[in-house]
């Protein structure tokens, strides 16, 4: 039988700079100013930005900057993406971080064509989408615009939790936050949503619990929540839609 620990739940607020290096300290930064058993997200691509002008720098900085995170872990679980070369082409790629090692990898399936992603990343599989277990926490992922994506909602049923790593755009604010309240509403769940806070996004990072609690924050770089497993059963409990 697993043994809770109590954690807490870390939505980062950052903004990303053109020095990949300025973006790695600060988010290690970031990551030290969090509890030893934090489980942190970070938001989509914080490194680097989509920085379309310099791709192939931006994926040669991934391995890099990935090992110089897991050296600044401690006990936490940190959750962001990367933009990740392979053999068969560029990926945004989500990547889970504990224990000194990657845990996990999700290539984000659906490219927000508004955004170009299409025209330079590979996309990768809707069925990859699914609930993975960390420590006894049935997580699940979804990386900005697959937010939209109701079947993908359907998929990650079951999970304690639910990250969205985003750079979500400014001008559809109350659509991230609309959906991601739903999100946690629907699957029972908390979601901890990070955003970016350039001046283009939304930089509504925020956390939401099973019942529907919401914290966000549009100036701090960190918002946190207790992590509560027993509101998860009692939520399933109390209004029994078929989540178990």
């Amino acid at each position: 039988m697993t043994t809770f620990e109590p954690r807490n739940l870390v939505a980062l607020r950052m903004a990303s700079t053109r020095s990949y290096q300025q973006n790695l300290q600060h988010l290690i930064a970031l990551i030290n100013s969090c509890d030893d058993n934090a489980i942190v997200v970070a938001p989509e691509v914080s490194l680097t930005g989509y920085d379309y002008d310099n791709f192939d720098a931006a994926a040669d900085f991934t391995p890099y900057a990935i090992s110089q995170l897991l050296a600044q872990l401690g006990h936490r679980i940190v959750i962001l993406t990367v933009i990740e070369k392979r053999s068969d082409g560029i990926y945004n790629v989500a990547k889970v971080l504990h224990g000194s090692q990657v845990i996990y990898n999700q290539a984000k399936a659906r490219l927000f064509a508004f955004g170009d992603e299409h025209l330079y990343f590979k996309a990768g599989a809707d069925e990859a989408i699914a609930c993975f277990e960390v420590d006894g926490i049935h997580l699940g992922i979804l990386i900005c615009f697959e937010l939209r994506f109701k079947t993908f909602w359907q998929q990650l049923e079951g999970a304690d939790i639910i990250a969205i790593p985003a750079r979500w755009g400014r001008a559809r604010t109350q659509n991230f936050c609309s959906l991601s309240n739903a999100l946690a509403i629907m699957n029972q769940c908390y979601v901890i949503a990070s955003d970016a806070s350039n001046e283009a996004f939304s930089g509504q990072s925020g956390i939401i619990s099973p019942f529907g609690k919401e914290i966000r924050s549009t100036s701090e770089t960190i918002t946190s929540m207790a992590y509560e497993p027993r509101e998860i059963k009692r939520m399933r409990r109390y209004m029994q839609v078929g989540i178990s």
